[in-house]
């Protein structure tokens, strides 16, 4: 298996397409808002003629409308991974969602078990109590967890409690002696303020492609996204702007941030990566399909 890491924009899925194309590889979705039908633009899902063509993986699993888990994930993407392997089938991994590539090569973090008692007393408070507690006890997970989620808040706390020591602190534990799948791992290198100027292109192409109208047609059709749907970068502030609550060219500015620094977070994680062959972003697709071609057949 191939691991083609990148932060958004990055050029990932045209690689992916190269490869799969001169390998006669199949594509693994590490991404955890492309598993949502419907919800076409925002995340970049590859093309109906390109899935036509490659088949892909862990794409359109589920309504937006429904929440979809690390763990499910794993499960699914075990499988896939069998399957190809019984197959014979190469298989290239691509996407945007750190935490699924950590939980699906080094495991999930299970945590201590759950404590009656403890998740009682939390129950009783509001989600706005237990946001709070959580910006105290564990900054990075509070900004990760929305304010609706009451199970991942109430989770988040209960481990700080019987720990001592927040869940983040658990679920960044790099470096496990032995992977689950193996794999050759390749990541394109950006210099920030060009990628920053991608991401910017890429927002008002997205928004110009119909996202407003894409996002108008789910909130019609489900009434509400999940809470897991809605941490879809650039949802929540299309949805603002579809309620009036936002003038578009607010939402598209913030979206626009928000990738950015969707973008530098992602960049963090990976890093933490090992054996990660790094190669510069800024090359032609077929430059670096070769590159990457010969680093994982060798």
């Amino acid at each position: 298996m191939l691991v083609i890491l990148g932060p958004t924009a990055s050029g990932k899925s045209d690689l992916a397409m190269a490869l799969a194309r001169t390998n006669r590889a199949e594509i693994l979705s590490i991404d955890s808002m492309q598993v949502y039908r419907g919800m076409d633009i925002g995340t970049a899902k590859p093309t109906p003629a390109e899935r036509s063509e490659i088949r892909h993986h862990l794409i359109d699993g589920v309504d937006p409308n429904e929440v979809f888990t690390v763990a499910r994930f794993v499960e699914s993407a075990d499988a896939v991974i069998a399957d190809a392997a019984r197959r014979g089938v190469p298989l290239i991994a691509t996407g945007g969602t750190p935490l699924y590539y950590k939980a699906l090569f080094e495991g999930l973090f299970e945590g201590p078990s759950a404590d009656a008692v403890v998740r009682a007393r939390l129950a009783a408070l509001s989600n706005a109590e237990l946001a709070d507690r959580l910006r105290k006890a564990d900054p990075a997970a509070a900004e990760r967890i929305h304010l609706n989620d009451t199970r991942r808040l109430i989770r988040a706390l209960e481990v700080y409690e019987l720990t001592g020591k927040p869940i983040t602190s658990f679920q960044n534990e790099w470096g496990v002696a032995r992977m689950r799948h193996p794999a050759t791992w390749v990541g394109l290198d950006w210099d920030r303020e060009t990628l920053n100027r991608r991401i910017n292109a890429r927002v008002k192409g997205m928004l110009a492609a119909g996202w407003v109208y894409e996002t108008r047609g789910l909130l019609e059709r489900y009434g509400t996204l999940s809470h897991t749907a809605a941490e879809a970068t650039g949802y929540r502030e299309l949805i603002e702007h579809v309620q009036g609550k936002m003038s578009l060219e607010d939402a598209a500015e913030q979206i626009k941030i928000a990738t950015r620094q969707l973008a530098r977070r992602q960049m963090k994680w990976f890093r933490r990566f090992p054996n990660v062959k790094w190669i510069a972003g800024d090359q032609p697709v077929a430059d670096l399909a070769l590159a990457t071609n010969q680093f994982w057949v060798s």
